[in-house]
């Protein structure tokens, strides 16, 4: 049985807050339950902790440091039997700012 493209999507969602994050996963997920066709996810994905040191003062204290990390939450949405009904529910979703999506068909 030949498999279409159109069949599997994948949702990559990344952001630095969980709650949004979480919410726009659930809305696809609804979404997606909806149209018919079956849901894997959201499946999370490790968090990348990006970390920076930074000199408080250039000249004496040399020792004296601030540091800082930045945290970047991902989840995995994934989609079996999707169809045009799918995708175009997938269009019309309203996601909030700060989330990025990355969709693989």
């Amino acid at each position: 049985m030949a498999r279409s493209v159109s069949e599997r999507i994948r949702i990559r969602l990344e952001s630095y807050d969980t709650e949004i994050l979480d919410q726009s996963a659930s809305s696809i997920v609804e979404a997606a339950k909806r149209t018919g066709c079956r849901v894997y996810g959201p499946i999370p994905l490790p968090t990348k902790i990006e970390r920076y040191t930074v000199l408080r003062s250039p000249h004496v204290d040399k020792k004296s440091r601030d540091q800082f990390e930045i945290r970047i939450h991902k989840r995995l949405v994934e989609l079996e039997e999707a169809n045009a009904k799918t995708q175009t529910a997938l269009v019309k979703l309203e996601l909030p700012a700060g989330v990025e999506i990355k969709i693989k068909a």
